[in-house]
């Protein structure tokens, strides 16, 4: 028997009612086997003949999401639950890269032959909605259990270069260790260089499961070293030994100091992962994963401004001008967790005055405004940012703190 929500039985009594057989297959069952909850669910059926036919049975639940149709999948949203409901398909490869399959839906495929073409043995662990069996045609639960991650068949596993960067986050994400053949076929993969058909935005995708969803990110990036992948990533691959070993260090701290969100915790893991490289790197390495401008703009500042000492209160409110503080000590606590007592110890007690300072994720609010200065009887012009520049160096540097006090600066600021 597999535990899953009972929310599903009403779906799965009526593709029953129209003689389809529905089995629950790959990630949620493998969760399942390692205790980890999942709100995924992708789901096989079996003797339905169109995908329009299995789009008709399941519109009565929700909006079907008509994106993977292509690809013999329908998308559903059950309340919390995600949905995939999948047609047994043959893939052909036609084009380089991931997406270069021409898929041919067979309603009538067995279940072993359907599920061939999956990538790793542990994907393959299914469930029989019907028969409540567990079905393993490919001894994904012993692979589970003695820790090792295999492909199930090498010729499909060749066609998708995007599996080598699969099977390095899997490894990562559930302490796995590569079998041999499986190792080999990635080297083959790398040396052939198919690698490079991939789009940056399906490897960013993998990268981001590896440096989130680990337990231990080193694992993944010792094997993209290993399987010589970090090739493509010269900016880290150019790093000496010592640094290599500091940036596996920071990105393994920095699991344990995550934010609940997940965009955040994107932009730290990779601060993390540039720590040891210049601007110059730092930017080359990202722009290989991403066009997002917003990824240089939040990683940079994470990167540039390394916590050395304790500072002044005029040095925390500059601070807060180029770095969200809070972002920037849980980066700073990663780095010296168990190297320097000290320099972390600075970090509770910046956090402490930044957070009475009111600038812990936020920049210090402007006490003087445009309309201060219009009340002095000065009409608006380029000089109105100049004074309010000013005014804003003032008031970080402690020459005023109330509203009251800014006045009377602005007026002897205007005077002399």
């Amino acid at each position: 028997m597999l535990d899953y929500p009972n929310k599903l039985n009403i779906i799965f009594d009526k593709l029953k009612k129209h003689e389809a057989s529905p089995i629950i297959i790959g990630g949620f069952v493998r969760d399942k086997f390692l205790n980890i909850d999942s709100k995924d669910i992708d789901i096989e059926v079996y003797g339905i003949s169109s995908f329009d036919k299995l789009e008709s049975l399941l519109k009565e639940f929700g909006s079907v999401n008509r994106v993977g149709k292509s690809f013999g999948v329908c998308k559903l949203k059950l309340d919390d639950l995600d949905l995939d409901f999948t047609l047994p398909r043959v893939d052909n490869k036609t084009a380089e890269g991931h997406s270069g399959f021409d898929v041919h839906i067979q309603a009538n495929l067995d279940f072993i032959t359907a599920t061939r073409r999956r990538d790793f043995t542990i994907n393959t662990i299914a469930y029989d909605v019907i028969t409540k069996k567990i079905l393993d045609p490919f001894h994904g639960v012993e692979d589970l259990k003695d820790g090792i991650l295999k492909a199930v068949d090498k010729i499909s596993f060749k066609e998708d270069p995007l599996r080598v960067y699969r099977a390095i986050q899997f490894c990562a994400r559930f302490n796995l260790n590569m079998d041999k053949e499986l190792f080999e076929l990635c080297s083959e993969m790398v040396a052939s260089d198919l690698l490079s058909q991939l789009s940056k935005e399906r490897i960013f995708i993998e990268i981001k499961k590896l440096l989130l969803k680990s337990q231990k990110p080193s694992l993944g990036f010792k094997l993209l070293k290993e399987l010589h992948i970090l090739n493509y990533f010269p900016e880290l691959n150019l790093l000496g030994r010592d640094d290599w070993e500091e940036t596996l260090r920071i990105i393994d701290n920095l699991v344990t100091l995550k934010t609940q969100n997940e965009q955040t915790n994107t932009f730290l893991m990779l601060a993390a992962t540039c720590y040891k490289l210049d601007t110059v790197s730092t930017m080359g390495f990202i722009s290989k994963l991403s066009n997002e401008k917003e990824l240089y703009t939040k990683v940079l500042p994470l990167v540039n401004n390394p916590i050395l000492s304790l500072l002044k209160d005029s040095e925390l409110f500059r601070l807060a001008t180029r770095v969200n503080i809070e972002e920037l000590l849980i980066l700073n606590r990663a780095l010296y967790k168990e190297k320097n007592n000290k320099l972390f110890l600075i970090c509770d007690a910046i956090e402490g005055r930044a957070k009475e300072l009111d600038i812990f994720n936020k920049k210090m609010q402007p006490l003087l405004k445009g309309r201060d200065i219009l009340a002095c009887g000065i009409s608006p012009s380029k000089e109105f940012s100049n004074i309010l520049e000013d005014a804003y160096e003032a008031q970080m540097d402690g020459k005023f703190s109330t509203h009251a006090d800014a006045l009377v600066w602005l007026k002897n600021y205007l005077a002399s």
